[in-house]
Order: structure tokens, then C-alpha cells, then sequence
């Protein structure tokens, strides 16, 4: 799920992310200009759900969001907040639909807010080449930020409390004025509100997931807060999930099979071992012969046809001889200590490389978007400059001889202004993404550690080289143990077999 705020200082328009989310043309009354994506194809449902209080001629997109941008009177007015989240690909289209409904209205609507629904799926071609809905299904919701009156008018967003001193009297600012404090009328903005979302959502999923019969749950929670030892893999995206489709390798999808071979490498590797560990704790073992015994059979490879028929070679029998040796393994007390050690030592080495792993795609992404704060922060300031020096607003109020020169001089800039974003909308998102990431990571910081997360992001990839090769030697240690094992196993069954005594070796756990 992603979250943000759509502001009027940041370029935004409701009226124009309205008609793009929806594949409409609509146009904004604040700002004469005509937005039309009617040609998309993506978008395979929209929807207008209303609060108590809400006029219901809001049911018409352009009637909402222009209703929207002429109640915000600011340069700097927040206008919409946008929440955009996967929907599961094991349902329907028509399922995942009511799922969204579902949730969108308990959460936002309910609690007093219109929300503007639009389902999107990534497009495909069927064989006749007509275009069908296929793929990373997506919903996108727009929501209001201004709460009803009960006569159906927008509220407002704060109200001022005056600050009162021990006596219960205002008190008064050098200015004459007095001190106050800006109190929000509703609480969508607090920061608690994200993971109550988040967690709102995963619950509509899996309700939905359970009642047509899916054993496949979401977990709104990272892999970190769920304290499972897995490295995440990364959103593809409506353009990765489209080329992935018609069998395009990319990126982003190269980096997730990286991610999930590793995840199922290091989950066998702990299974195996953990198998090891608990034939050892829990085999009652009799007359356990010496290591020494067995490191000669080995040697000789004597009696040992039916169980090592996976040692090929006399390399291979060497290999094993020299693990006994170097781990000074002489009896099964010490190979049950060594089997042990491998296992801690594969739970503690798997959890630095997801610690790391997951530390290092946040510096990955730390610096992606310092990077395109750099590289694109001029298109952005040059596509600011070309904005109409009118506030729209104040048109009326402009002298009616020079009002038509004003509104023309108006229409020209914004006519210019959206013929530069449709040249460099790219280079614009991403320079107002990445304004908004370091909003929500660095508290709004400006003054960015490159330097610092560039030396963590070096001194850790060469930490992470040498887990992985510590890994892959104990990987190669739990091959060894477990072509042992299956020796050693079968040398006590002869050896049972063999002697009378039934005298035990208890392994103290």
C-alpha cells in the first residue's frame, strides 16, 4: 500500500489525477485547463462513495473534484490523499471489486471522507489481438481531507484553541496577538493512521482470500515486525508486471527470483541441518562405534557400498576424513557438538544476510531517490516557473477591461506549463516521489547523508560478500554431515545387531 498527499504546491490538480485514475477527460474550474486520458486502457471499474452529509450530485467525478479545488483558497492547500494497494490475483475481477468496496467503505467512507474508487489491471492481448484486463490488479483511492457539515458544505480542517496560562486567561504575544495552537477537526492525518490502514486492508484480503476458498494470507506486517527470517522482495510495478507478462526478464523482476531462490536456498539449508540436529537429540542410540572406527571404514571404504554410494571418488571419502579431522571428531558426543555449532552458526549467519540484505535495499533506495532529487530538480523548478502568475480565483475580481487580457495571459501559461509536463512527466514524478520519500524518512530533512549512506552501503556490501561465503561453507559442511549421518546411521544398526549389550549413550540436551 501507498499513501500521499496531493498538494497545489507541488504541481497537483485533483481534477487532472481524478481524470487519470479514471481514463476520463474532466476539466478543472480552477484552472480552465482540459485533462484527458479517455485512451487508457487499465481501468476496469471506477466508483464515487459518499459519506453521511455529502451532496450526492459528488457522485460525478468532475462535480467532486472541482467542488474540492475551488473550496481550498491556499497556494499551498493539500486537496486529496491518494491510497493505492494491490488486490489479490487469486480473485476475480468482480470479487476483488467487492473486496475494495468492502474495505474502502469500513475504513475511509464510514469515517466521513468521499472516496473516489478507480481498479486497474495491467493490460494483455487475447488471441486475436483485442485488448483484455490481465494482471497486477491494483486499486486506486482518492480520498477527500475536508469533513461535512451536516448541511452537506465542506467543515474546516483545524480550528484555532488559544493557549491559556495557570490562571485560565489567554495570554498574550509581544505582537498583541494570542498564542494559539491549530487543532485538526478530524484525525486522518495522524501518523497512526498508515498501519491502521495497512492492517485494515490486510484484513479485507484475507476474509476475501478465506471465503472463496484460498489458504493464501496477507500479513500487512514486514518480515522484520513478523520476526520471520526472510529477505522481502520489491513491488514490480504496472510496467515490470506487463513485460514480465508477455516474458520480458527486467530488473526488478531479475532482483525478486534472486531474492526468493536465496529465501528457499537458506529455508532448506535450516531444514536440513534442524533434520540432522533432531534425528541426533532423538535416536536412542546403542553401542555408538568410535569415530575412529568409521573414519577407517571410510579410509577403506569397507561395508560401506549401500549407504555411500553417493561418494564417488576417493576425493570425496578424503573430504570427509578431513572434516572429522579438522573439527577433531573422535566420537559421537563431539559430532553431536559440531551438528549443533553448524546449526547456530546457519541461524546466526542467514539472519546478518537478511539484516543486511534488507539494510542495504533501504540504502539502495535512500539513494535512488537522492538521485533523482538531483538529476531532476530543475525540469521541476522550470516546470514551477511556467505556471500562471493568475490565481484563477482572483480572475473575477480583475478589472473587466484588463480581465480578458489576464485570462488569456492565464490559459497561455497553463497551456505551456502542460505541454512541458506532458514532455517531462516522467522526470517530474520522480523528482515529487522522491520529495515525498524524504518527507516521509527524513522528517523533511534537506540536508541528506549521501556521503555517509554511500560508506555504509560499501563497508556493508563487503560484510555481506563474506557471510555469503561463510554460508556456502556451511552449506557445504551440512552435505558432509548428512552423507556422515546416513553412514554413521547405518554402522549403529549393524553394530546393534551384532552385540548383545543394550547398553544406551544419552546425549545431554
Amino acid at each position: 500500500m501507498n499513501i500521499k498527499i496531493f498538494s497545489r504546491n507541488k504541481g497537483a490538480s485533483a481534477v487532472a489525477k481524478a481524470a487519470y485514475r479514471a481514463a476520463e477527460l474532466l476539466k478543472s474550474e480552477y484552472s480552465g485547463t482540459t485533462h484527458d486520458y479517455s485512451r487508457k486502457s487499465d481501468v476496469v471499474h471506477t466508483e464515487i462513495l459518499l459519506p453521511q452529509y455529502a451532496p450526492q450530485e459528488y457522485k460525478d467525478r468532475s462535480t467532486l473534484w472541482n467542488a474540492v479545488e475551488l473550496s481550498e483558497k491556499n497556494s499551498n492547500a493539500q486537496l486529496a490523499r491518494e491510497i493505492e494497494f494491490s488486490l489479490p490475483v487469486e480473485l476475480t475481477q468482480e470479487q476483488n471489486l467487492i473486496l475494495a468496496r468492502e474495505f474502502v467503505q469500513s475504513t475511509f467512507v464510514d469515517k466521513g471522507m468521499c472516496a473516489d474508487v478507480c481498479i486497474h489491471y495491467a493490460d494483455a492481448h487475447d488471441a486475436h489481438g483485442n485488448i483484455i484486463p490481465k494482471g497486477n490488479p491494483h486499486a486506486h483511492v482518492m480520498l477527500t481531507l475536508r469533513p461535512f457539515n451536516e448541511d452537506g458544505t465542506w467543515a474546516a480542517k483545524s480550528r484555532k484553541e488559544y493557549i491559556l496560562d495557570d490562571n485560565g486567561e489567554r495570554i498574550t504575544l509581544p505582537s498583541g496577538a494570542f498564542k494559539s495552537r491549530k487543532i485538526s477537526t478530524v484525525d486522518w492525518n495522524e501518523q497512526t493512521k498508515a498501519d491502521i490502514w495497512r492492517e485494515a486492508c490486510a484484513y479485507f484480503q484475507n476474509r476475501h482470500l478465506e471465503k472463496h476458498g484460498f489458504d493464501v494470507r496477507v500479513d500487512h506486517r514486514s518480515y522484520e515486525r513478523q520476526g520471520i527470517d526472510k529477505i522481502p522482495t520489491i513491488h514490480l510495478g504496472v510496467a515490470a508486471s506487463q513485460m514480465e507478462s508477455k516474458g520480458i526478464r527486467t530488473e526488478k523482476g531479475d532482483y525478486n527470483r534472486q531474492v526468493n531462490n536465496l529465501n528457499k536456498e537458506m529455508r532448506q539449508t535450516k531444514a536440513r541441518i534442524r533434520k540432522i540436529k533432531t534425528w541426533l537429540y532423538a535416536q536412542p542410540i546403542v553401542n555408538p562405534p568410535s569415530f575412529i572406527d568409521i573414519m577407517g571404514h571410510i579410509a577403506n571404504a569397507k561395508n560401506l557400498d549401500s549407504n555411500w554410494r553417493r561418494i564417488a571418488n576417493l576425493k570425496t571419502r578424503a573430504s570427509i576424513l578431513v572434516f572429522l579431522q579438522n573439527n577433531k571428531i573422535s566420537d559421537m558426543e563431539q559430532f553431536v557438538n559440531k551438528v549443533t555449532q553448524i546449526h547456530e552458526d546457519i541461524k546466526d549467519t542467514t539472519d546478518k544476510i537478511t539484516k543486511a540484505d534488507r539494510r542495504l535495499d533501504t540504502l539502495a533506495l535512500h539513494l535512488l531517490h537522492a538521485e533523482n532529487h538531483k538529476k531532476h530538480k530543475a525540469i521541476y523548478k522550470k516546470y514551477q516557473s511556467l505556471a500562471s502568475k493568475t490565481d484563477p480565483a482572483a480572475l473575477n475580481s480583475i478589472n473587466p477591461f484588463t480581465k480578458s487580457k489576464a485570462t488569456k495571459e492565464h490559459d497561455a501559461a497553463t497551456k505551456k506549463q502542460d505541454a512541458y509536463y506532458d514532455k517531462h512527466a516522467e522526470e517530474i514524478q520522480l523528482y515529487q516521489d522522491a520529495i515525498a520519500y524524504f518527507n516521509a524518512v527524513m522528517n523533511g530533512r534537506t540536508d541528506l547523508p549521501i556521503a555517509k549512506w554511500q560508506a555504509e552501503q560499501k563497508a556493508l556490501s563487503t560484510e555481506r560478500i563474506a557471510l555469503a561465503e561463510k554460508y556456502y561453507r556451511l552449506k557445504d559442511e551440512v552435505k558432509t554431515v548428512e552423507v556422515l549421518r546416513r553412514g554413521v546411521e547405518e554402522l549403529m544398526r549393524d553394530d546393534v545387531h551384532k552385540q548383545p549389550s543394550q547398553k544406551k549413550w544419552d546425549i545431554a540436551l
